[in-house]
């Protein structure tokens, strides 16, 4: 399945491209409804490139068709991403801790400034491919729409983050 997920978020692209880059950012990520706090595993900078990687786990309720074939405690992933500071393009990957024969996704997003010059736009683009019969079309949709609702719930996060470390 592939999606696009498209924001606007109310703070300067660069700074929301060194937000997204600095692992302390994602200390702030508290109390999100479906995901646990992420857990930075990793960051490595050489120069205005910046690997993380980030471990997140699902603690939302999944359907009882799903939990047939899933053990929502086994629902956890590390998103490895490479983010260029010059260009604020990050290109990402997610590995499954669990169920990795059954999960793929990748993707990229691109942090724009918007057209007023004040804001960002970041444009998300992914491949995500859930192969569980019966029900991995529904798996796929499900998280899709977390993945929105949670990026949503990040913009006010983010542009806290950069009103306190911009200046």
């Amino acid at each position: 399945m592939r999606f696009e997920i498209v924001q606007h978020i109310p703070a300067p692209a660069g700074a929301v491209a060194r937000a997204y880059a600095d692992p302390a950012f994602y200390d702030t990520l508290v109390g999100l409804p479906k995901l646990g706090r992420p857990e930075a595993l990793s960051h490595e900078v050489d120069g205005d490139r910046v690997r993380l990687r980030i471990r997140y786990q699902f603690v939302g309720e999944l359907s009882s068709a799903v939990r047939a074939v899933v053990d929502p405690r086994k629902l956890s992933w590390v998103e490895d991403s490479v983010h260029d500071l010059t260009t604020r393009t990050v290109t990402f990957q997610m590995d499954a801790d669990h169920y990795a024969d059954r999960f793929r996704c990748t993707g990229s997003y691109q942090l724009e400034p918007s057209r007023d010059g004040a804001g960002t736009v970041r444009r998300t683009t992914s491949d995500l491919s859930v192969r569980m019969p019966l029900v991995g079309h529904r798996v796929e949709r499900a998280i899709v729409s977390g993945l929105e609702e949670h990026l949503d719930m990040e913009v006010p996060l983010v542009v806290r983050w950069v009103g306190e470390h911009s200046g």
